[in-house]
């Protein structure tokens, strides 16, 4: 049994691996258009979970949620691979794998996720591969940088295709928190009210 877990874990990540290359090639490559859909974000979030929970079953990823009703024109696979990779990243790397949080919430016409965790920190160059959408430099080593360059430039590329941003903050041995931003459709309550 453990010999197919271990079959299991490594065709998940070939699997994952595969996905990433194609939508880089596909986002960078600018000449196909993205296939937005008006989504719920929380819908987005719970089948990534569902994703992490499935090839993470030891870890622990908390939904949190604002009562705000977050609508807003993705393509929606690629948002959930973005939330995956960087969930991935938090289990993977910063060594605290049972506390990590997924939390959602409006911020003006923003829809705004974040991925926490209370692990080790990041380095100054992974953040700012982070927020650049470089893959990290070769000479970087250590767990808490090792196998996330693709990851990153993948969620950079799909975020910006989307009209979004993506920043990182860390502190060494507090832990390191990821978010990005999306613009939600924008309702017009006064002339909605006018019309009745």
């Amino acid at each position: 049994a453990a010999t197919l877990t271990g079959k299991a874990s490594r065709a998940d990540a070939l699997i994952t691996m595969v996905e990433n290359l194609l939508s880089i090639t596909r986002i960078q490559g600018g000449d196909i258009p993205l296939k937005k859909q008006e989504e719920l974000l929380e819908e987005v979030a719970g089948d990534a979970l569902i994703t992490i929970n499935r090839r993470f079953p030891n870890s622990h990823v908390e939904l949190v949620q604002s009562d705000d009703i977050l609508y807003l024109p993705v393509e929606p696979m690629l948002i959930k691979q973005v939330m995956v990779n960087l969930v991935e990243n938090a289990i993977r790397h910063s060594g605290d794998p049972t506390h990590i949080q997924l939390k959602l919430y409006r911020q003006d016409n923003w829809a705004v996720t974040e991925v926490r965790d209370r692990g080790k920190g990041l380095s100054p160059e992974v953040l700012r591969a982070v927020e650049q959408g470089h893959q990290l430099p070769r000479d970087l080593s250590g767990d808490s940088t090792r196998g996330m360059g693709i990851g990153l430039s993948v969620c950079q590329s799909i975020i910006k295709a989307h009209g979004g941003e993506i920043k990182a903050e860390s502190t060494p041995g507090e832990g390191t928190t990821i978010r990005f931003w999306l613009e939600t459709e924008e309702v017009d309550t006064e002339e909605t009210e006018d019309e009745q």
